[in-house]
């Protein structure tokens, strides 16, 4: 009797976790972004277990019995921030929550963004309910090189609910931005002196590895070989024209992949950028231009764009309370100040989840691709706009 009580129980529950995870839901707008080609008027876009089952207008598209039904006078795709500290850097900004810069240091790729990132953090809350589904976050700059990034979603209670990519990339910082808190070089020079020693131990490294050669394991080398083997990608903080083509010529040197982070005189030198053939996560077009930062411009997302260089928009790092900033809001100023708009919809979307080799799954409403939606009650780059609801991997979210 007793095995079959428990039995019954444990049919009930898996039951009950099937309903409560397989919403299936029908989601209307007045107009449809989808990333996937021309907006939608009156488009309608059906989400079952946890995918978009199908996009279409509301004509040709029939919304099957049980769909919950949504209605928002837009609908978008989830925005991707390509670069955050957020679920390291916390709301409170007390040491306590503060995890996004360990400075015993200047050198310290092998420190890991999962084994620090807090899944329940309330800035990640406050991202979510703005439309911001998936965030490239991690170690932040102030140190030469401050650890690894990871891509989660902005959902989940703990970091295996949220986490889409444990590892991407390793954060460097070039220019005058190290951190006073850590044992810092005392010019540009030796900064970069110091990351090319540890290139090159890796590069003997990296060459023992694949040779099968006898070598101890060593978990800073680990990822500065992957790194030079491609499996991670180098983001460089770095704002002034000079230290920009300097990372570009370590760049070139190591013949490792890398993104330009922040970038304040990318305008200066939009030649040189392009040739290299390198993307940007260009600063938040709000930034405080200051120190190395000081030609940092509203404009320049609209720079980049006319010159045909890759880019995407970041929340980055504050180092003041709250601690981030929102990619939906940084783009709406790169409207109002050149940059196209069908342009900035497609950079907060798919352009972002191609830049961080994650298109098959997000940027997108189209069938097969997670479910992170977004409803608005008016134009998404109007500050007068809201956010009305939030679909991530199907399910709504309710705070």
């Amino acid at each position: 009797m007793k095995t079959l009580r428990i039995t019954f129980l444990l049919v009930l529950f898996a039951a009950f976790s099937s309903t409560a995870y397989a919403q299936r839901i029908a989601v209307k707008g007045d107009t449809v972004y989808t990333s996937a080609g021309n907006p939608i008027v009156k488009g309608v876009v059906l989400v079952k277990d946890g995918k978009i089952e199908r996009v279409g207008t509301q004509s040709s598209v029939r919304i099957p019995s049980g769909y919950e039904v949504m209605e928002a006078k837009v609908v978008t795709p989830g925005f991707i921030d390509v670069h955050s500290v957020v679920g390291l850097a916390g709301h409170m900004s007390q040491p306590h929550d503060q995890d996004q810069l360990e400075t015993s240091s200047a050198i310290q790729p092998e420190l890991r963004a999962i084994d620090a990132y807090n899944a329940r953090e309330e800035l990640v809350g406050h991202l979510r309910r703005l439309g911001v589904t998936t965030v490239h976050t991690g170690h932040g700059p102030g140190a030469l090189m401050s650890g690894q990034t990871m891509i989660v979603k902005t959902t989940g209670e703990t970091v295996e609910e949220a986490v889409v990519t444990p590892s991407k990339m390793i954060a460097f910082t070039m220019g005058s931005m190290i951190s006073g808190a850590i044992n810092k070089p005392g010019t540009r020079s030796k900064g970069v002196a110091m990351i090319r020693q540890e290139l090159v131990k890796a590069q003997a490294y990296a060459e023992k590895r694949k040779n099968g050669d006898s070598y101890t394991k060593n978990i800073r080398m680990e990822a500065l070989a992957d790194l030079l083997d491609g499996k991670l990608t180098a983001m460089v903080t770095v704002h002034k024209a000079n230290d920009i083509m300097t990372a570009l010529r370590l760049q070139k040197e190591f013949d490792f992949p890398m993104v330009l982070d922040g970038a304040a005189d990318a305008h200066l030198i939009l030649d040189e950028i392009k040739d290299a053939g390198v993307t940007v996560f260009v600063h938040p077009t709000m930034i405080r231009p200051s120190r190395d930062a000081q030609n940092a411009s509203m404009e320049t997302a609209g720079m980049l764009h006319r010159a045909g260089i890759p880019f995407g928009f970041q929340s980055g790092y504050e180092p003041y309370v709250p601690k981030t900033r929102v990619v939906l809001f940084e783009a709406g100023v790169a409207v109002a100040n050149g940059l196209d708009r069908s342009a900035a919809m497609e950079i907060l979307t798919i352009e972002a989840a191609k830049i961080l080799d994650i298109e098959e799954r997000v940027g997108s409403l189209e069938k097969g691709k997670d479910a992170d939606i977004v409803l608005f009650n008016g134009d998404p780059f109007e500050y007068t706009s809201n956010v009305t609801g939030v679909i991530i991997n199907g399910k709504v979210q309710t705070n």
